[in-house]
């Protein structure tokens, strides 16, 4: 009898542990068909995931610079919308001669215009004057007469010529007036608005007597392009856009 005992005790023993196995089996095979159908449900779902998405206002941009509404200059990057990030060259103008490997970087990035309250400006230089303070101009014209133009940023050089200047304002849609007079402009993107639309930069020398010792010209006379007093303290355009046409 207590064979017998032990014998059936044994057959349930291997009955219980048949049917662990068999329940683990199961599992295993229902986690690895999830784990399966998970990755063919990612797998058919990545193109949509890594399909380019269109960025209207950067593409609308591009458009203006085919059609020359744009100057040629201007480059739009690529990037994620409502972002828009627009790029043009400096070139050397009032110190040419004596700095003729002088250039310019501007980067204007722009956010949603629906939440977004300025731009960031930003004004990248090298190989210029050493250790020169220079103002920061929107200007109507990219050379003379320069008509409307509005202060907007300085720049100090370092001591091997290069500098940045970082900023946010108002850029693309960038525009002076006379209240007495504002009369309107007409915008390729923004339509008719009011005042003159400011579509350039230049940079000028802040101090006229840092322009007479870097030009080494006693001859140069004093512009408006700074505030403060004296009137007239400030030097020549150091660099400009040069387009005739809009970079921005």
């Amino acid at each position: 009898m207590c064979a017998l005992r032990y014998s059936y005790r044994a057959v349930s023993l291997a009955l219980l542990l048949l049917i662990v196995l068999a329940a683990g089996n199961s599992t295993y095979k229902s986690s690895s068909t999830a784990r399966a159908a998970s990755l063919e449900t990612r797998h058919t779902s990545m193109p949509y995931q890594t399909q380019k998405i269109r960025n209207l206002e950067a593409e609308h941009l591009r458009q203006m610079v085919h059609a020359g509404q744009l100057a040629s200059t201007v480059n739009v990057l690529d990037s994620l919308p409502p972002t828009t990030i627009v790029q043009f060259p400096l070139i050397p103008s009032g110190i040419k001669q004596a700095f003729p490997n002088a250039k310019g970087l501007v980067t204007i990035i722009r956010g949603s215009r629906n939440d977004s309250t300025s731009d960031t400006v930003t004004v990248d230089v090298q190989n210029m004057p050493p250790n020169i303070t220079f103002t920061i101009f929107f200007i109507e014209l990219a050379n003379k007469p320069f008509g409307h133009v509005q202060y907007v940023a300085d720049l100090t050089t370092r001591g091997d010529g290069s500098g940045e200047s970082v900023f946010r304002i108002i850029s693309l849609v960038a525009f002076a007036l006379d209240a007495r007079n504002p009369g309107t402009s007409q915008d390729d993107t923004e339509g008719t608005t009011s005042g003159v639309n400011l579509e350039h930069m230049g940079m000028w020398f802040s101090s006229l007597d840092d322009a007479v010792k870097v030009l080494n010209n006693d001859s140069l006379q004093g512009t408006i392009f700074d505030g403060g007093n004296p009137p007239l303290h400030a030097g020549p355009q150091a660099m400009t856009d040069g387009q005739t046409a809009p970079v921005f």
